[in-house]
């Protein structure tokens, strides 16, 4: 059985401080809500702090949690409400159908892999130089830094997680707001990466983007990485390999927050 849990932090508190600043602590504190030592269990986790006065920690397990110990250290313990929410996952599994569309939000770390760094850092520059032969070797894995370059990172790997994004919807303007009919039609674009900036406006658009510094187990080597948050509307493509990312996360970093794609029911639009 899999299970989703919905936690809220207290962001004044010390020790929650630590965990919203460390995603090695972060990951440390989820790990430690499991009962047994099942090396097997993926787990996934996600910090959404874009309301910082009330950051929410989500995690997805396999085994059924106890945040007793997140609760007490870095919650409201006696405080009203419902402080973490622990829910089944199998009634929203059973939910997935080709064509079915979700609102969702998912963290990931975009990242291409490089032979060539533009600048690398000591040690890439040590095993760059160690490689005297010219034998082919395994590439540097380097973060997207840019919003294109992130965006674009996602859109052209939706089709083997088994989704794509419906096109924006583009309702008419209200009377008095027309686009002035001077305004230039834009230019057709080649191929690649220039056709899927052409395709028309998709319900995709990232919502945050930082970079993650941190010494791994408090005073070892620094690990560093970075995220973007993509939020918007998708349509299942591939019931199967879409089950796949839910239950086993999209891109690299997922130790450190980043893969686990949460979804709700579509609010309805008037018109």
């Amino acid at each position: 059985m899999t299970y989703l849990s919905r936690i809220r932090l207290n962001p004044l508190r010390t020790e929650s401080r630590k965990l919203l600043a460390n995603p090695g602590a972060m990951h440390g504190a989820v790990m430690g809500g499991l009962p047994g030592t099942n090396d097997n269990e993926r787990v996934l986790w996600r910090l959404d702090a874009d309301d910082p006065y009330r950051p929410h920690l989500f995690v997805l397990t396999r085994s059924r949690p106890d945040w007793t110990h997140i609760v007490e250290q870095a919650g409201w313990p006696d405080a009203d409400g419902d402080h973490a929410a622990v829910r089944d996952y199998t009634p929203l599994l059973t939910q997935i159908a080709t064509g079915r569309e979700f609102a969702f939000r998912l963290t990931a770390s975009p990242v291409q892999n490089t032979q060539s760094p533009r600048t690398p850092t000591p040690a890439q520059a040590a095993r760059i130089a160690a490689n005297t032969d010219t034998k082919r070797t395994r590439g540097f894995r380097m973060g997207h830094r840019t919003a294109a370059a992130q965006l674009d990172w996602f859109l052209s790997r939706t089709d083997r997680w088994g989704f794509d994004f419906p096109a924006s919807r583009t309702d008419a303007p209200a009377p008095g707001l027309e686009t002035p009919l001077s305004a230039p039609a834009p230019e057709p674009a080649a191929s690649g990466e220039e056709a899927r900036h052409a395709n028309p406006p998709r319900e995709v658009r990232i919502t945050a983007r930082n970079r993650h510094s941190f010494k791994k187990n408090g005073n070892g080597a620094t690990v560093t990485f970075r995220s973007a948050t993509f939020e918007g509307r998708l349509r299942v493509t591939d019931p199967q390999a879409f089950t796949t990312c839910l239950l086993q996360g999209i891109g690299p970093s997922k130790a450190h927050g980043c893969g686990l794609l949460t979804l709700a029911p579509l609010q309805e639009r008037t018109s």
